[in-house]
Protein backbone atom coordinates (compact mmCIF):
# COMPACT_ATOMS: atom_id res chain seq x y z
CA UNK A 1 0.00 0.00 0.00
CA UNK A 2 2.90 2.57 1.00
CA UNK A 3 4.54 2.00 -2.43
CA UNK A 4 1.05 2.62 -4.23
CA UNK A 5 0.61 5.50 -2.45
CA UNK A 6 4.34 6.70 -3.18
CA UNK A 7 3.61 5.81 -6.84
CA UNK A 8 0.63 8.11 -7.21
CA UNK A 9 1.94 11.04 -5.31
CA UNK A 10 5.23 11.01 -7.50
CA UNK A 11 2.80 10.51 -10.67
CA UNK A 12 0.88 13.77 -9.34
CA UNK A 13 3.41 15.78 -8.65
CA UNK A 14 5.50 14.90 -12.09
CA UNK A 15 2.04 16.03 -13.82
CA UNK A 16 2.09 18.81 -11.99
CA UNK A 17 4.99 20.27 -12.43
CA UNK A 18 4.70 19.30 -16.69
CA UNK A 19 7.49 17.02 -16.08
CA UNK A 20 7.68 13.24 -17.86
CA UNK A 21 9.68 10.38 -17.36
CA UNK A 22 12.29 9.48 -19.91
CA UNK A 23 13.04 6.09 -20.55
CA UNK A 24 16.29 4.44 -19.69
CA UNK A 25 18.96 4.07 -22.18
CA UNK A 26 20.09 0.63 -24.24
CA UNK A 27 22.99 -0.82 -22.08
CA UNK A 28 25.67 -2.89 -23.23
CA UNK A 29 26.72 -5.95 -21.56
CA UNK A 30 29.48 -4.46 -19.83
CA UNK A 31 27.33 -1.95 -18.42
CA UNK A 32 24.42 -4.48 -17.38
CA UNK A 33 27.58 -7.07 -15.10
CA UNK A 34 28.77 -3.50 -13.80
CA UNK A 35 25.44 -1.77 -13.04
CA UNK A 36 24.54 -5.20 -11.02
CA UNK A 37 27.81 -4.72 -8.89
CA UNK A 38 27.97 -0.78 -8.94
CA UNK A 39 26.38 0.90 -5.30
CA UNK A 40 22.45 1.90 -5.30
CA UNK A 41 21.30 4.23 -3.60
CA UNK A 42 17.43 6.05 -3.12
CA UNK A 43 17.40 9.07 -4.41
CA UNK A 44 15.03 12.15 -3.93
CA UNK A 45 12.59 11.87 -7.06
CA UNK A 46 12.78 15.07 -8.10
CA UNK A 47 16.69 14.54 -8.54
CA UNK A 48 15.44 11.59 -11.06
CA UNK A 49 15.53 12.26 -14.86
CA UNK A 50 12.43 13.90 -16.41
CA UNK A 51 11.50 15.91 -19.79
CA UNK A 52 10.76 19.38 -19.02
CA UNK A 53 9.87 22.52 -20.68
CA UNK A 54 13.59 24.16 -21.51
CA UNK A 55 14.06 27.10 -18.68
CA UNK A 56 17.54 27.80 -19.91
CA UNK A 57 17.08 29.36 -23.63
CA UNK A 58 20.02 28.03 -25.07
CA UNK A 59 20.65 26.12 -28.25
CA UNK A 60 19.70 22.25 -28.86
CA UNK A 61 22.60 20.34 -27.66
CA UNK A 62 23.94 22.87 -25.01
CA UNK A 63 24.45 21.84 -21.57
CA UNK A 64 23.32 23.80 -18.30
CA UNK A 65 24.47 23.47 -15.06
CA UNK A 66 22.31 25.05 -12.10
CA UNK A 67 24.93 24.48 -9.20
CA UNK A 68 22.72 26.06 -6.79
CA UNK A 69 20.15 23.17 -7.53
CA UNK A 70 22.03 20.59 -8.43
CA UNK A 71 20.63 20.08 -11.78
CA UNK A 72 22.23 19.38 -15.14
CA UNK A 73 19.81 20.52 -18.21
CA UNK A 74 20.53 19.24 -21.56
CA UNK A 75 18.70 21.24 -24.35
CA UNK A 76 16.32 19.73 -26.98
CA UNK A 77 14.88 20.59 -29.74
CA UNK A 78 11.47 22.84 -29.65
CA UNK A 79 11.65 24.15 -26.61
CA UNK A 80 12.56 20.88 -24.61
CA UNK A 81 14.94 19.78 -22.32
CA UNK A 82 16.17 16.85 -20.25
CA UNK A 83 16.69 17.58 -16.16
CA UNK A 84 19.02 15.33 -13.99
CA UNK A 85 19.59 15.64 -10.94
CA UNK A 86 23.74 16.11 -10.01
CA UNK A 87 25.95 16.07 -7.41
CA UNK A 88 28.35 19.71 -7.70
CA UNK A 89 31.08 21.13 -5.65
CA UNK A 90 31.81 21.69 -2.24
CA UNK A 91 31.70 25.69 -1.89
CA UNK A 92 35.54 26.44 -1.75
CA UNK A 93 35.80 23.77 -4.80
CA UNK A 94 32.84 24.67 -7.12
CA UNK A 95 33.24 26.90 -10.21
CA UNK A 96 31.33 28.41 -13.03
CA UNK A 97 31.73 29.54 -16.92
CA UNK A 98 32.05 28.04 -20.02
CA UNK A 99 33.56 25.16 -21.60
CA UNK A 100 33.49 22.64 -24.43
CA UNK A 101 32.93 18.48 -24.48
CA UNK A 102 36.64 17.62 -26.18
CA UNK A 103 36.92 13.89 -24.65
CA UNK A 104 34.37 10.84 -24.05
CA UNK A 105 35.02 8.05 -22.47
CA UNK A 106 32.98 5.12 -21.74
CA UNK A 107 33.86 3.22 -17.92
CA UNK A 108 37.10 5.69 -17.66
CA UNK A 109 39.90 5.12 -15.36
CA UNK A 110 40.57 7.55 -13.00
CA UNK A 111 44.06 9.40 -12.00
CA UNK A 112 43.74 12.31 -8.65
CA UNK A 113 44.91 15.60 -9.77
CA UNK A 114 48.29 16.89 -8.07
CA UNK A 115 45.72 19.08 -5.86
CA UNK A 116 43.72 16.30 -4.65
CA UNK A 117 47.25 14.12 -4.18
CA UNK A 118 48.33 16.66 -1.91
CA UNK A 119 45.19 17.49 -0.32
CA UNK A 120 44.49 13.91 0.95
CA UNK A 121 48.02 11.78 1.04
CA UNK A 122 46.87 8.70 0.83
CA UNK A 123 46.20 9.66 -2.79
CA UNK A 124 50.21 9.38 -3.69
CA UNK A 125 50.12 5.76 -3.78
CA UNK A 126 48.32 6.37 -7.94
CA UNK A 127 51.90 8.12 -8.37
CA UNK A 128 53.38 4.69 -8.25
CA UNK A 129 50.86 2.56 -9.52
CA UNK A 130 48.93 4.40 -12.04
CA UNK A 131 44.79 5.26 -12.27
CA UNK A 132 42.05 2.98 -11.21
CA UNK A 133 40.99 0.97 -14.02
CA UNK A 134 37.46 1.84 -14.65
CA UNK A 135 34.42 -0.36 -13.05
CA UNK A 136 31.65 -0.16 -10.61
CA UNK A 137 33.83 1.39 -7.80
CA UNK A 138 35.55 3.63 -9.86
CA UNK A 139 34.95 7.35 -8.98
CA UNK A 140 34.24 8.41 -12.30
CA UNK A 141 31.58 5.58 -12.62
CA UNK A 142 29.83 4.80 -16.34
CA UNK A 143 30.85 7.38 -18.41
CA UNK A 144 32.70 10.69 -18.57
CA UNK A 145 32.85 13.44 -20.30
CA UNK A 146 36.21 15.92 -20.71
CA UNK A 147 35.55 19.69 -20.19
CA UNK A 148 38.05 21.71 -21.86
CA UNK A 149 38.08 26.05 -22.15
CA UNK A 150 37.49 27.65 -25.71
CA UNK A 151 41.39 27.55 -26.57
CA UNK A 152 41.20 23.74 -25.67
CA UNK A 153 42.87 23.67 -22.60
CA UNK A 154 41.73 20.68 -20.41
CA UNK A 155 39.63 21.98 -17.35
CA UNK A 156 40.38 19.32 -15.37
CA UNK A 157 36.78 19.05 -14.79
CA UNK A 158 34.73 16.42 -15.76
CA UNK A 159 30.59 15.82 -16.29
CA UNK A 160 30.59 12.04 -14.82
CA UNK A 161 29.08 8.47 -13.61
CA UNK A 162 29.60 8.51 -9.35
CA UNK A 163 30.07 5.39 -6.90
CA UNK A 164 28.42 7.30 -4.51
CA UNK A 165 24.77 7.68 -5.80
CA UNK A 166 23.38 8.73 -2.43
CA UNK A 167 24.82 12.69 -2.84
CA UNK A 168 23.03 13.22 -5.83
CA UNK A 169 21.41 16.33 -5.26
CA UNK A 170 24.35 17.55 -2.76
CA UNK A 171 27.63 19.72 -3.01
CA UNK A 172 30.56 17.59 -2.14
CA UNK A 173 32.68 17.12 -5.39
CA UNK A 174 36.02 18.74 -5.49
CA UNK A 175 34.22 20.66 -8.75
CA UNK A 176 33.47 17.49 -10.97
CA UNK A 177 29.68 16.83 -11.94
CA UNK A 178 28.25 13.99 -10.77
CA UNK A 179 25.47 11.50 -12.07
CA UNK A 180 23.80 9.13 -11.16
CA UNK A 181 25.25 6.36 -13.38
CA UNK A 182 22.29 5.70 -15.49
CA UNK A 183 21.61 8.80 -16.29
CA UNK A 184 25.31 9.91 -17.60
CA UNK A 185 25.12 6.78 -20.14
CA UNK A 186 21.87 9.02 -21.03
CA UNK A 187 23.52 12.36 -21.16
CA UNK A 188 26.81 10.39 -23.06
CA UNK A 189 24.33 9.08 -25.79
CA UNK A 190 22.90 12.66 -26.55
CA UNK A 191 25.98 14.67 -26.38
CA UNK A 192 27.78 15.72 -29.43
CA UNK A 193 31.68 16.26 -29.26
CA UNK A 194 31.93 20.19 -28.96
CA UNK A 195 29.38 20.55 -26.65
CA UNK A 196 28.72 23.73 -25.05
CA UNK A 197 28.85 23.40 -21.28
CA UNK A 198 27.41 26.65 -19.32
CA UNK A 199 28.21 26.34 -15.45
CA UNK A 200 26.36 28.74 -13.20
Amino acid sequence: MKTLVSSLLLALAVAGCKMATTPDPVLSARDVEYFAIAPKAEIDFNYHRYLIDDPTGEAPNTIVIDTKANFLYFVMPNRKAIRYGVATGKEAFGWTGVAYVKRKAEWPQWMPTEELMRRWPEFGVYRSHGPLAGGPDNPLGARALYLHDAGGKDTLYRIHGTNEPEKIGQNVSSGCIRMRNIDVVDLFNRTPMGAKVIVR
